[in-house]
């Protein structure tokens, strides 16, 4: 627990302190705008709590492994949460290609489709997507195919981890963050992307 000293001091004061390696000047500006940050990002990320603890948590390993890229010039406040909005922004920037990447596993390949001629880019895009999940961790691998290739429910997953339907969710998150980030050509509102996955809409 930090000490009333640091709970008056200012935001900019506390982050030259924190660049200086004080984790009690970080604890301060956790308890400072945690709960803040955390009804900001449950309103921004679709009302999921579970995404939005995720999201909070990263933000502040960021500043605590990162506390450098601060900009001094910068209202401490204003810049925390630009850096709260670009998280935002990069969730739903990831999220089409999310939803085609579901729709793949679940249905895979229509004839109709085939006949012609994207039956390439299907095959092109499940060989991309198998090479991408052989670099995951185990365990958000087989999260991720009980999920999308076998379509269990999150609570059956959870039974066969023996973990919380949270991590999960967590799990599922960052697997699919991590494969758009990877299979940015099969993103759907990029030109390169429209001459391969087709895009059928939002589910």
């Amino acid at each position: 627990m930090f000490s009333k000293e640091y709970g008056k001091l200012g935001d900019e004061r506390l982050m030259e302190l924190v660049v200086r390696g004080d984790e009690r000047a970080f604890a301060a500006l956790y308890d400072r705008y945690s709960r803040r940050l955390l009804s900001y990002f449950h309103r921004m990320l679709w009302n999921d709590r579970e995404m939005a603890q995720d999201y909070l948590q990263d933000l502040f390993a960021k500043l605590a492994q990162r506390p450098g890229s601060y900009d001094p010039a910068r209202p401490f406040q204003t810049w925390l949460f630009s850096v709260a909005n670009n998280m935002c922004k990069n969730a739903y920037r990831h999220e089409e290609v999310v939803r085609t990447a579901a729709r793949e596993l679940r249905h895979g390949v229509d004839r109709e489709e085939a006949l012609d001629g994207r039956s390439v880019d299907h095959e092109r895009f499940r060989d991309r997507l198998d090479t991408e999940l052989a670099r995951l961790d185990p365990d958000h691998k087989a999260t991720f195919v009980m999920r999308y290739h076998e379509d269990m429910a999150i609570k059956e997953i959870a039974a066969v981890f023996g973990c919380s339907e949270g991590t999960v969710k967590s799990r599922l998150f960052y697997t699919l963050k991590k494969l758009a980030e990877r299979m940015k050509e099969f993103d759907p509102n990029t030109p390169a992307a429209k001459a391969g996955i087709p895009h059928h809409g939002k589910a």
